[in-house]
């Protein structure tokens, strides 16, 4: 009967223990979804390179998610539709800030006519999103809702892109 009295005990403390490790080694994956509001262009392209987050406010460390880099039409990811653009797996923490990084083939198309779209910044410290949410133990989504219609502007010296973005 003492035999399995310390048996039990034993059995007990170790999966305590092995609870509380697990919950120390929690991981969350984190999913990036694009997509985008109506406008009145018949193409407003940009070339992801690499999607970029930090977590807690350490804004000198920056980790590179697995992207999914191409040319992407915003306007052809609306009405519902959205793509998965990045995704990379954590230990459990706060994302504070994401950087989508843009190549220098982003491209506007009006009336059949295609001409460059010039985005401030988006190749050098790339389009910064302010974040803030704690992933858990699970798979997180965030989705990067463009307004291509509030982001475009057309100046004497070409289109411009100052994104106007929605994060849910």
């Amino acid at each position: 009967m003492k035999m399995i009295k310390i048996t039990l005990a034993f059995v007990l403390t170790a999966s305590i223990v092995l609870t509380a490790c697990k919950k120390e080694n929690r991981t969350s994956t984190l999913q990036v979804h694009m997509t985008d509001a109506p406008a009145a262009w018949d193409e407003v392209n940009i070339d992801l390179q690499q999607v970029k987050v930090n977590f807690n406010g350490d804004t000198s460390s920056w980790i590179a998610l697995d992207t999914k880099t191409g040319v992407y039409n915003l306007l052809g990811l609306q009405n519902g539709l959205d793509t998965l653009i990045a995704q990379g797996t954590f230990p459990t923490n706060t994302v504070n800030e994401m950087r989508l990084v843009l190549g220098n083939n982003n491209t506007i198309k009006v009336d059949g006519q295609t001409y460059p779209l010039t985005i401030p910044s988006g190749e050098t410290s790339g389009l910064k999103i302010k974040v803030n949410r704690k992933l858990n133990n699970t798979i997180e989504t965030l989705l990067i809702d463009f307004d291509a219609a509030l982001s475009i502007t057309q100046e004497t010296d070409g289109y411009k892109l100052r994104p106007v973005i929605t994060l849910r």
